[in-house]
């Protein structure tokens, strides 16, 4: 393995703090006697243009600083090679760092886990989501949730989660349960009156709501989570219970296990790792092993 190691940078993830983290990431990494270069671009497009290049150039590791966001454009470019991945989690969200167990928000205790990984060679192979060319980490939603993104991404005011809390607020008073069309593995579509279905390679999106709870990053299957036709005061008593999991016990919810997940629903768009990716329908696959993550 080289000992080149590449920082992925976002400079303005978590308000800021991608900058800040590189540092004391770098630091930490220098100190175990890697050498360490930094790739940030100018947009999205130059920024996974460039660490494509240091995967083909032969990195020893690509390690992105920054939040899912990040994460998931990094995932663009190791998804299906040799090239391991570290994280150093330093957004808002952080849901694919705290789905493997990795420090969140603390960059020197993540550069020094990246290090030891490097050394010891401590690799765990993951499995990704992949919706045609566009791979992803943690969970496609769609629904209200994704409707909450859609009113969210226009809102200008106010500034950071208080925009996607008067959101939610907003498209909860306007709601009505969208008609899905579900089709699993065997084939056959479900037609289900639903609030959301999210497909999880892993176990949470938002920060911490494990909408996917039981999900496993390494079983080669999605958990599919079906919240059915609910009456606003049944949402808003659910809602609240996502943030530990126990929501998968309530009646309108049903769990799916899959390889292969097809949605279809009118004016719905599809978000995977908080990204949109486009309006339903959409099939998403889920790949064994796609991934190696530094651990």
């Amino acid at each position: 393995m080289s000992s080149d190691i590449t920082l992925f940078v976002n400079p303005t993830a978590g308000r800021g703090r991608g900058a800040h983290a590189a540092q004391p990431a770098a630091s930490a990494l220098r100190a175990a006697g890697f050498s360490v270069r930094t790739v940030i671009g100018e947009d999205a497009t130059d920024a996974l243009a460039r660490a494509r290049a240091a995967v083909a150039e032969g990195t020893g590791a690509l390690v992105a600083v920054g939040g899912d966001g990040l994460v998931n454009l990094a995932l663009q470019a190791v998804a299906g090679t040799r090239t391991p991945l570290g994280i150093v989690a330093v957004g808002t969200g952080n849901d694919f760092a705290r789905a493997l167990g990795l420090p969140v928000r603390d960059p020197a205790a993540a550069g020094a886990l990246v290090a030891e990984a490097l050394k010891g060679e401590r690799i765990r192979e993951v499995d990704l989501g992949r919706i045609g060319d566009h791979w992803f980490g943690t969970v496609l939603a769609s629904g209200f949730d994704s409707r909450v993104n859609d009113r969210g991404n226009r809102m200008r005011l106010p500034l950071g989660r208080f925009k996607y809390d008067l959101a939610i607020a907003l498209e909860l008073a306007a709601f009505k349960p969208v008609p899905f069309r579900l089709t699993l593995d065997d084939g056959s579509a479900r037609e289900v009156a639903a609030t959301l279905v999210a497909v999880g390679n892993g176990t949470s999106y938002g920060g911490g709501m494990r909408i996917c709870a039981d999900a496993e990053m390494d079983d080669g299957l999605f958990d599919v989570t079906v919240v059915g036709d609910c009456s606003r005061t049944t949402l808003l008593r659910v809602f609240p219970r996502v943030y530990k999991g126990t929501h998968l016990t309530h009646p309108k919810v049903t769990v799916y296990r899959a390889r292969r997940v097809e949605l279809a629903a009118p004016d719905i768009t599809a978000y995977a790792d908080g990204e949109p990716v486009g309006a339903l329908p959409q099939v998403a696959e889920c790949v064994p092993a796609a991934v190696r993550v530094l651990v």
